[in-house]
This record gives structure tokens, C-alpha cells and sequence, in this order.
């Protein structure tokens, strides 16, 4: 099978080398040499630089549009293109030049994160899972039908920069299985769900700026996914301060198979906040606490975990309701908690 490859950073790297595997991967489509560093001197992109260790043609079209892309690749008659962080829009004919159309190795598991930076938002919105979609490409922005999906967990430590080489190397192994299946006819195809389709804008540097009125958790995460660019920053007397390692504090206030849901109702009024854990079992208590360290959700019929602020009363019963008293050490407790909230 004659393959074309486009694409352009270091993530394509192990994907290149599936294209090799897996067909005559007969030329290699990147970006044009850009200014990198200080020096501003054009550097060869890193798809580049490993065809031209290899001997495979290199083809760098500064316009794609106009029959440009279209003509170089009929003219190296491929049965299919790969496309990869090429970093631009495919015009309808580039796509239909490839006998079999072109296979896009998209950094997401479609329709949900599609764009140009699916990896970092799927850290950032707290995502426990992703993957990667061979999807083959029409003339919509990652709309394309799926013919192939993996998927991986998220690690609770993941950043941008650990997930793209994780999803890197799965796409490689996904694509693998894609065009072996192709070439015996057999590679599925099935129509996304545009209805569930969720969005991964392009980052910029604004992204990176620390907006402190975001939970401790969700601006940990917004760090980790925005790693290494945009990153995470602040400022102070007008001196820009980068984040470059945090750890948010889950505050459990107490931990009680005792405590009745009238203290757990004044805690909340006294504006004091934290995690109040409230369950008849100490296996639930353990594997609540595990799961609010790595900021994970936890669902038991047993156990009750309150925001203890007005605004989020899960798992307390209504106060008109209730007929507990609260007794002389749960004021003390209340008190306490009060001092130190």
C-alpha cells in the first residue's frame, strides 16, 4: 500500500513509523522550515527531519488551496494519506486525490474534543479518560466517520506534555491495526454523533493566566494541561510569576458514622468550607477518602459528602424535616471548625 504522510511536530514521530511498517510510505507532507529560539534561524520541523534521515521525500507547500496540495499528491498516486498535526485545513480536492481518501490520527476520542487541542483540554476539564479516533477526513473540522478508537486513562498526575507522548505512541499502535484492516477491506466506518461533538479550541497565552476565582482543583488541572505552553501564571506589583508545580488541599472537615445531619446543616451556615464525610460503614469513609485525594468522584448509597457552603447541600435532608438535636460535642465541634475555617 503506497502511503503519503502529512504532519509536522514531534507527536508524529511513532506515527511515521507505522506508516513505514505498514505500506511504502513513498513521501512525507510538513510545514515549511519556521524561525525556532532565540537565533530565529528556519529550522527543519521534526516529521521532516526524520524523512530526510531516511530518504524519503519531503514535500513543504507554503499554500494547500488551489490545487497546490491536490496535484503533489496525485502525482505519488497513494492509495491512502495519513494526516497527523499537519496544522492546516485539507481542501476537499487534496482529500479526494488518495484512492482511499485520507486517514486522520485525531488526539481524541470523537466527537468529543474536537479541534486543535484536545489533549490539553481533556486534562483541563478533567476528563478520566481519553484516547485517539482514526477517523476518516471529510471537508469538516474533525467530523470525519470513525473507522477506528483506543482509549487510555488520565492519570491523576497527567500534564500536556506526558499525555501527548501516551497518545502519540497509541495512535501509532491504533493506526497500525487501521491500515492492515484497510488493506483487507475490513476497516469499520461509523458515522459520528454530532449532537454529542464538545470543542478544544486552539490555546493561547490568555489560557494560561491563573483566574483565581476557578476551584484549587480545576486551576491544578488547567496547570497540568497547559503544560508546557501556555503554562500557568500570575502577576504581582507587575512582575509575572509562573506556576510551575501546586498541589490543591482537600480539607475534610470531619469523618463520622455519629454525626447527625443537623451539625452537618450549621457547618454549612457558618460558611465553612471543606468535605464533611458522613457514612454507617468505615470501608465507605476509606474509599471516600482515597477518592478526594486524587479529586476523583464517589458515589456510595452510604455515604454523604457536603460542600459545606450554602449553595451545595447534597446528601443533607431537608431541615424542616429533621428532628435531631445537636448535641454539646457537636457544638464543640461546629465551634472549633468555625475558628479555623
Amino acid at each position: 500500500m503506497r502511503i503519503v504522510f502529512l504532519g509536522t511536530p514531534a507527536f508524529t514521530l511513532p506515527i511515521l513509523e507505522a506508516c513505514r511498517a505498514g505500506g511504502e510510505l513513498v513521501a512525507v507532507v510538513a510545514q515549511p522550515d519556521r524561525p525556532v529560539g532565540r537565533s530565529g534561524r528556519p529550522q527543519p520541523p521534526p516529521a521532516k527531519a526524520w524523512a530526510q534521515e531516511r530518504g524519503i521525500e519531503v514535500l513543504q507547500p507554503e499554500k494547500v488551496k488551489g490545487g497546490r496540495l491536490a496535484s503533489l499528491l496525485a502525482e505519488r498516486k497513494p492509495d491512502v494519506a495519513v494526516v497527523a498535526a499537519y496544522g492546516r485545513i485539507l481542501p476537499a480536492d487534496a482529500l479526494a486525490a488518495p484512492r482511499l481518501g485520507c486517514l486522520n490520527v485525531h488526539a481524541s476520542l470523537l466527537p468529543e474534543l474536537r479541534g486543535a487541542a484536545p489533549v490539553q483540554w481533556a486534562i483541563a476539564r478533567g476528563h478520566a479518560r481519553t484516547g485517539v479516533t482514526i477517523q476518516q477526513m471529510d471537508e469538516g473540522l474533525d467530523t470525519g466517520d470513525i473507522r477506528l478508537q483506543r482509549d487510555c486513562a488520565i492519570v491523576p498526575d497527567e500534564t500536556g506534555e506526558t499525555l501527548l507522548a501516551k497518545l502519540s505512541a497509541l495512535g501509532a499502535s491504533a493506526l497500525t491495526e487501521a491500515l492492515r484492516l484497510l488493506a483487507a477491506g475490513t476497516l469499520p466506518r461509523t458515522p459520528q454523533d454530532h449532537a454529542r461533538a464538545t470543542w478544544a479550541p486552539l490555546l493561547t497565552r490568555e489560557d494560561g493566566k491563573v483566574d483565581f476565582s476557578r476551584s484549587a482543583a480545576e486551576l491544578d488541572r488547567r496547570r497540568r494541561g497547559f503544560s508546557p505552553w501556555p503554562g500557568a501564571f500570575t502577576a504581582r506589583a507587575g512582575v509575572v510569576l509562573k506556576i510551575h508545580a501546586a498541589q490543591p488541599q482537600i480539607r475534610i472537615l470531619m469523618l463520622s458514622m455519629h454525626y447527625s445531619d443537623q451539625l452537618i446543616r450549621d457547618v454549612i451556615g457558618a460558611g465553612i468550607r471543606g468535605y464533611i464525610i458522613k457514612s454507617d460503614s468505615h470501608r465507605d469513609l476509606s474509599t471516600a477518602i482515597e477518592h478526594l485525594a486524587v479529586h476523583k468522584p464517589f458515589y456510595s448509597n452510604r455515604v454523604s459528602d457536603v460542600m459545606a457552603n450554602p449553595s451545595r447541600r447534597d446528601g443533607v435532608s431537608d431541615p424542616k424535616k429533621s428532628t435531631t438535636r445537636v448535641t454539646s460535642r457537636e457544638n464543640e465541634v461546629i465551634q472549633r471548625l468555625s475558628e479555623g475555617k
